[in-house]
C-alpha cells in the first residue's frame, strides 16, 4: 500500500500537532510558518506530502522523506498568526495557504485548508487567498470553495504533462480532471491552469503544447512557467539516477528562450482565423490571478511592459489605469523605515533598494502596486524574474 493510500484510508481525524521538540528538530526554515513570497503571504501550517514530485521545493527545507502530513500549530492560530504578522494587510496582502510543504487538497488536509479559509471569511477579509493543487477536486469540494463570501479566492491546478514516473508519479490526468471539475463549478472562486514546470526535451513537444491548449478552455486564465533547479534538486535527480534537465542551477526558475518562443508561436498561431482557439495565457501568476478577477495586476508587472505583450487588450487597460509611479520621498521613507542603506530609485519600470531582503521588498511591492528590485539582483530586459539558463546572451538583450 502506497502512503498515499494509507492516508486516505484514515478517518478524517484532524491531523496531529507536532510537539516541540519534534518542531526543533526541523530546519529552522520549516518551522517557520509565515514566509513573505512575491505571490503573497504564505502559511505553511502543515508539513508533509506522499506526493513525491522530484522537483518539489521541500528538498530545500530537507523534508522530501516526511510524507505523512502533520501540522505545526492549530488552524486557528494558523489564522491568528497570518492576521497578526507585521507585514499583512487587510484587504490588500494577497495570500498563499499550503504551497511550499503539502498540498492542500490531500483528503487529511483540506479540512484545515477549509477550516483557515472559513476563519479569515468570517472577518470579512478580501484578500486576494491563493490555493495550488495537482491533487483530485470534486464537486463537493467546490461547493465549499463557492461558500466563501469575502475572500478573493483562485485555486491553481499544477499540469505539466510529465510523464515520466521518478519525476513526477503523480498522474496529471488527475490535475487535468480538477481543472475541468474547478471551472464547471465556479460561481465565487477563480481557477487557473498552472501549466508548469515546462522542461525542454521533456514536456513541450507538439502534444503537450496541444494538450495544454486544449485545458486552458477550461480555466479562467492559463499561467506558463520553467523549472525550479536549485543545487539540492540537483542532487537527488543524480543520486536517483534521474535524467538532469540543465547542468547548472539557478536562483530563479529556467524557461529557456527558445522554449517560450515555441509556446508563444503556438499561442499566437490560434488568433488565426480557423486555427483552434487557447484559452488567456500570461507569464506571471498576479498577472493570471488579476485578470481572472477583472482586477489590475497587484505586482505591478507593467511596468516591466515586454511582459505585456501576450496580455489581452481590456487587461491592459486595467494595469494601465492602476498605474502610478510613486514618489520617490514616500518610497524613500517607507524603504528606509524597514532598513533600507543606499540610494532609493524610482524608475519607470521598479524601485530599487539596497539592503532589503525579500519580504520587505515583497512588503513595499504590495503597498505601493510597483516592482521593487534589489540593486544587487537586477532584473534584465525579457528575463524579468527568470534564470539567464537557455537565453543568448548571459544578462539578456539590451534594453531598449
Amino acid at each position: 500500500m502506497t502512503v498515499f493510500a494509507e492516508l486516505a484510508a484514515v478517518p478524517r481525524r484532524p491531523l496531529p500537532i507536532l510537539t516541540d521538540q519534534q518542531i526543533g528538530g526541523l530546519k529552522p526554515e520549516l518551522s517557520e510558518v509565515i514566509e513573505y513570497r512575491k505571490s503573497g503571504l504564505s502559511v505553511n501550517w502543515i508539513v508533509g506530502c506522499p506526493l513525491e514530485c522530484s522537483y518539489c521545493v521541500r528538498h530545500l527545507f530537507d523534508n522530501f522523506e516526511m510524507k505523512t502530513p502533520k501540522r505545526l500549530m492549530s488552524d486557528e492560530a494558523a489564522a491568528a498568526s497570518l492576521v497578526s504578522h507585521p507585514y499583512f494587510r487587510p484587504h490588500q496582502t494577497p495570500v498563499q495557504l499550503l504551497n511550499r510543504a503539502t498540498d492542500p487538497m490531500l483528503p487529511v488536509v483540506k479540512p484545515h485548508l477549509f477550516a483557515v479559509l472559513r476563519l479569515l471569511d468570517e472577518q470579512g477579509l478580501t484578500n486576494h487567498v491563493l490555493i495550488i493543487t495537482r491533487w483530485r477536486v470534486s464537486p463537493q469540494d467546490c461547493a465549499v470553495l463557492n461558500s466563501f463570501q469575502n475572500l478573493r479566492l483562485t485555486v491553481l491546478v499544477t499540469h505539466s504533462g510529465i510523464d515520466h514516473p521518478g519525476i513526477e508519479p503523480v498522474d496529471s490526468s488527475i490535475a487535468a480532471g480538477s481543472l475541468r471539475t474547478l471551472y464547471e463549478h465556479a460561481d465565487r472562486y477563480r481557477t487557473i491552469l498552472y501549466w508548469r514546470p515546462i522542461v525542454p526535451g521533456l514536456n513541450d513537444s507538439d502534444a503537450h503544447v496541444e494538450q495544454a491548449r486544449e485545458l486552458s478552455l477550461h480555466a479562467h486564465a492559463t499561467v506558463f512557467t520553467g523549472l525550479f533547479f536549485r543545487e539540492q534538486i540537483k542532487a537527488y535527480y543524480e543520486a536517483n539516477g534521474l535524467p538532469t534537465p540543465y547542468d547548472d542551477t539557478a536562483r530563479r526558475k529556467i524557461m529557456p528562450e527558445l522554449a517560450e518562443q515555441r509556446i508563444l508561436d503556438a499561442f499566437h498561431e490560434a488568433r488565426v482565423v480557423g486555427h483552434a482557439p487557447w484559452g488567456t495565457l500570461f507569464r506571471k501568476t498576479s498577472c493570471g490571478v488579476a485578470y481572472a478577477h477583472g482586477e489590475p495586476d497587484y505586482n505591478g508587472h507593467y511596468g516591466i511592459r515586454e511582459l505585456c505583450d501576450i496580455c489581452p487588450s481590456e487587461q491592459l487597460a486595467r494595469c494601465r489605469n492602476a498605474w502610478v509611479t510613486p514618489g520617490l520621498a514616500h518610497v524613500t521613507q517607507e524603504a528606509r523605515a524597514l532598513g533600507a542603506i543606499g540610494e532609493v530609485e524610482v524608475n519607470d519600470r521598479a524601485i530599487v533598494v539596497e539592503g532589503l531582503d525579500e519580504p520587505p521588498r515583497y512588503y513595499l511591492q504590495h503597498g505601493f502596486g510597483y516592482q521593487c528590485h534589489d540593486r544587487g539582483k537586477p532584473h534584465q530586459y525579457r528575463q524579468h524574474g527568470r534564470a539567464p539558463i537557455g537565453w543568448s546572451a548571459e544578462d539578456g538583450p539590451e534594453t531598449p
